[in-house]
């Protein structure tokens, strides 16, 4: 049975998803393309012997419809014989696209394969593809939940409430995720995985939502961002601390990899960055929607036949900073080996993109720090989350 290797790795700065952010200028076609580009001129293969191109988007309506990645390649001026394809996994699509590249290459469907992910927030803001007066549930989801389900801001509250999660701790998670991308941008790791943008006269080459002056008492003055008296009535038990600034932003962005076997790798001269050693995927509970990052990091383990402690590296999204130390909590993992380069709360968290933009920085940071095993786990809105695990090669 062939294994699944990441050969190439790249994504875009990320810019600020609002009128003026660094890369709001940008179609996301144009955004993925250059995206695109970049990934098969640094890895010097023929594009047309690429198989498949499966892409993770997730508000896939006007600038985003009609299968942006298709869209995208074509853009990109590669070969019109080489198919793609757009999924939607909600903030893991990317990932998804992962994994569904990673199992056809193990089965033998997939030679060589891209599995990248766009989105642009400024351009298609969030919720652009339910309508006004459009229902997305219909009457078996609202049966199933009478009560109704809730927004995620007000599921990262629920799990702050149940897993005792203080304003305190999640400013300061969140100061420590804007301190250590700082410190990555100051010694130059990210260098290898950026493809800088050109827009009009500017030319784009930082994550622009970093911000390392940071403090845990610059966070402490800001207003709880999902406070509402409806809800509060609904659940007295939350104390109202999510903020901007313990959540991810709103972002614009691109990320590829390109994925083939140890065989074709070898035939075609190139180098294995890491292996796809184990996947996973699991649903959990709608109205808390954001821990499935517990039972799946539990799955792909279990699947791998490996132990918390044979990871030397996790990239856990950081949607909000409750998901991620309720995480931390029910692991039991060192801190310290989470998110070494920041998350997306300094990076930022382009929905479709982030999937492959956190799979780039974490093959980068095993090459950089000399780790065997890493693990990647996201949280996906309507309870699912996705993980993966990396070896070293």
């Amino acid at each position: 049975m062939n294994d699944a290797v990441i050969v190439e790795a790249v994504r875009t700065p990320i810019g600020k998803g609002k009128p003026g952010g660094a890369l709001a200028a940008v179609h996301p076609v144009q955004l993925l393309a250059h995206t695109l580009s970049a990934l098969i001129d640094r890895s010097g293969v023929d594009p047309a012997l690429v198989d498949d191109v499966i892409g993770g988007c997730v508000d896939q309506v006007g600038e985003q419809a009609m299968n942006t990645t298709r869209n995208a390649w074509l853009s990109a001026g590669f070969p019109e014989s080489v198919p793609a394809t757009t999924v939607d996994r909600q903030c893991g699509s990317s990932q998804q696209a992962v994994h569904f590249a990673a199992q056809g290459v193990i089965s033998g469907a997939y030679d060589l394969v891209v599995a990248c992910g766009v989105e642009s927030m400024s351009r298609v803001p969030m919720w652009s593809n339910v309508p006004p007066g459009a229902d997305p549930f219909g009457p078996g989801i609202a049966a199933r939940y009478p009560d109704g389900l809730v927004p995620q801001g007000v599921s990262a509250e629920l799990i702050a409430a149940k897993w005792s999660i203080d304003r305190d701790q999640m400013d300061a998670f969140a100061t420590t995720s804007h301190q250590r991308a700082a410190r990555a941008y100051a010694d130059g790791l990210f260098d290898a995985e950026l493809a800088p943008v050109t827009t009009g006269a500017n030319v784009v080459t930082a994550d622009e939502s970093v911000r390392p002056g940071t403090t845990p008492d610059v966070l402490a003055g800001l207003r709880p961002a999902f406070a509402d008296p409806v809800f509060a009535e609904r659940f007295p038990q939350i104390d109202w601390s999510v903020t901007a600034g313990n959540s991810s932003p709103i972002n614009d962005g691109a990320s590829a990899v390109l994925i083939t076997s140890s065989q074709t790798a070898a035939r075609l001269g190139l180098r294995p960055m890491a292996r796809l050693h184990g996947f996973a995927v699991t649903g959990s509970d709608p109205l808390l929607m954001l821990t499935g990052v517990i039972p799946a990091t539990e799955k792909v383990l279990r699947r791998a036949g490996l132990r918390l402690a044979d990871v030397d590296l996790f990239e856990v999204n950081e949607a909000f900073a409750s998901v991620v130390l309720a995480w931390l909590q029910e692991t039991g993992a060192d801190p310290a080996k989470v998110n070494v380069n920041g998350g997306a709360i300094a990076l930022g968290h382009p929905l479709g993109a982030s999937g492959t933009r956190l799979m780039t920085t974490l093959v980068h940071a095993m090459r950089q720090r000399g780790a065997r095993y890493a693990l990647q786990t996201m949280c996906e809105a309507g309870g699912l989350a996705n993980a993966t695990i990396l070896e070293a090669v």
